[in-house]
């Protein structure tokens, strides 16, 4: 178990991991990214934020438990060092509004702002946005760029509780994240 059998190495995006003849996907070895895997072909489905590291099982790089595939990965873009992003509670930008500048946020609740995260303006940086606290559930990547509606990020309901910075070891040669 973990980082054994058939490997595939990869320099660029694949949108279909069965085209380089890998049936299923059991571990991982990132040695420079940060990269972002999906749970369907076609870079669709659950996404799974890949750091620099090893992962020999499915469920460390799922947070959520709900899926062990991974049949799409692509490099995840980071435009900037530097972070900024803003969470509205409603679609279309409106609603209380929530800037999160060079930080990481375990719980948005201990920070004042609710659960509801229905739009999101991602201002610099690559962000992971988590279902639950603590970096937990399923997670939502924001690339820079603007997210009108929670189906713009392929969630089922505006639900977000916890958000971190993506960092790229471009950058930040030390305090990638790390699971604690």
């Amino acid at each position: 178990m973990g980082l054994s059998g058939k490997r595939c190495e990869l320099s660029a995006e694949s949108p279909n991991m069965a085209e380089k003849e890998l049936e299923k996907v059991g571990s991982i070895q990132v040695e420079s990214g940060p990269w972002l895997g999906f749970e369907r072909q076609a870079f669709s489905g659950e996404q799974f934020v890949l750091e620099k590291g090893d992962y020999p099982r499915w469920d460390t790089w799922s947070n959520s438990h709900r899926s062990d595939s991974l049949l799409s990965i692509r490099p995840l873009l980071i435009d900037s060092p530097d972070h900024k992003i803003h969470l509205f509670e409603n679609t279309s930008y409106s609603g209380r509004k929530m800037e999160i500048v060079d930080d990481d946020v375990p719980s948005l609740w201990a920070h004042g702002f609710q659960d509801r995260v229905a739009s999101v303006r991602a201002l610099n940086g690559a962000w992971v946005g988590y279902e639950y606290p603590g970096y937990r559930g399923r997670q939502y990547i924001f690339e820079k760029g603007e997210y009108r509606h929670w189906n713009e990020w392929d969630a089922n309901q505006p639900q977000i509780q916890s958000m971190r910075r993506v960092r790229d070891q471009q950058w930040h040669k030390r305090g990638c994240f790390e699971n604690s």
